[in-house]
């Protein structure tokens, strides 16, 4: 694999992390905004996503999968 295919690829995976990223954070302010009624709550909403977001993350192969699905870029192999 090409140093340019490699940069593509790390360039996508940062992407798809900053998505991750962006998508957590929204459901974090939509349920302290919206659906928290008390300090308590809010405190609980604010924690508690993040954390899930944290344990449930996506595993390298399944980002690696969904990268090559939407833009055809493979992960680079690591045996050169």
């Amino acid at each position: 694999m090409t140093n340019d295919e490699d940069a593509k690829y790390r360039s996508h995976l940062k992407k798809a992390w900053v998505l991750y990223a962006l998508i957590a954070l929204v459901v974090i302010v939509v349920l302290v905004l919206f659906v928290a009624e008390d300090n308590e709550e809010r405190f609980f909403f604010t924690i508690m996503p993040a954390a899930a977001a944290y344990v449930f993350r996506p595993t390298e192969r399944y980002m690696s999968g969904l990268i090559l699905k939407f833009t055809g870029v493979a992960k680079p192999n690591e045996s050169e």
